[in-house]
């Protein structure tokens, strides 16, 4: 089963993932991510937020230093671990589950805000995750999506091109690279088999949202200037983040 095969990646992931997130929380990084992320927030305090694909709780912890109330979700168990210990004394104003984000157990309406970053393209279903997503978030609430074209250049000739110049400037540059620092050989080999990697997007996740919401669908392509250090930008120069948000109308 595919699924458990992503699960075991990130079981072993967990931990160098987690000083990635450590990284950010202790270098600014958090706050950078939530100005960004309060520009898209409804002016009301009192938000129950959903961060879906929480990793070791990097979104969780910065809504929850700003006094949200945050539910974060993943299927790892591991990065669920991470997440809590990250978390330190906050762990308790945040709600944990383990959870497949495809198939979400949450009642219709719960929540004001659903965030996630850097998962769809990580999924079988990614529709179908979006379409539960939008079926817990409240009329009126908004989803924010943040992630790129990952692995696309393992079926398009130009992504390829670019994704190797971004690893001769990393190496020219004396940077850690993002990508040869994992097992870069087990990611691809899931990433051939998950959809996502052979869609052009974020125009594919437009389509798919506008289908799931009578709400207002858009994308922000230069999301990335604003929330990427040096270092990503030059690891994924040709892989640039983007934002898909979408506002729940009414059924």
């Amino acid at each position: 089963m595919l699924l458990t095969k992503i699960a075991q990646y990130w079981t072993k992931r967990a931990d160098g993932y987690s000083q990635v997130n450590q990284h950010e929380l202790a270098t600014g990084q958090d706050e950078v991510w939530f100005q960004e992320i309060q520009r898209h927030l409804p002016e009301n305090r009192d938000l129950k937020i959903l961060d879906v694909g929480t990793g070791p709780g990097f979104f969780a912890i910065l809504l929850a230093k700003q006094g949200y109330d945050v539910t974060a979700v993943d299927y790892t168990e591991a990065m669920l671990s991470q997440a809590r210990c990250n978390a330190g004394s906050l762990e308790k104003s945040i709600h944990f589950y383990r959870m497949d984000a495809q198939n979400l157990t949450f009642p219709d309406h719960t929540f004001d805000v659903v965030i996630s970053r850097n998962l769809t393209w990580n999924l079988e279903e990614p529709g179908k995750a979006y379409a539960e997503w939008m079926r817990v978030l409240k009329e009126g609430g908004k989803l924010l999506n943040f992630d790129a074209n990952w692995y696309r250049y393992l079926f398009d000739e130009e992504k390829r091109q670019g994704y190797e110049e971004d690893r001769r400037q990393v190496a020219s540059l004396q940077m850690e690279d993002h990508y040869t620092c994992t097992d870069i050989d087990a990611m691809e080999e899931i990433a051939r088999q998950i959809p996502m990697s052979r869609q052009m997007r974020p125009a594919w996740d437009l389509q798919v949202l506008q289908a799931c919401t009578k709400g207002t669908v858009q994308a922000d392509e230069q999301v990335w200037q604003r929330v990427w250090d040096q270092t990503e930008r030059v690891n994924y120069a040709s892989t640039p983040m983007f934002l898909v948000s979408a506002v729940k109308g009414a059924a």
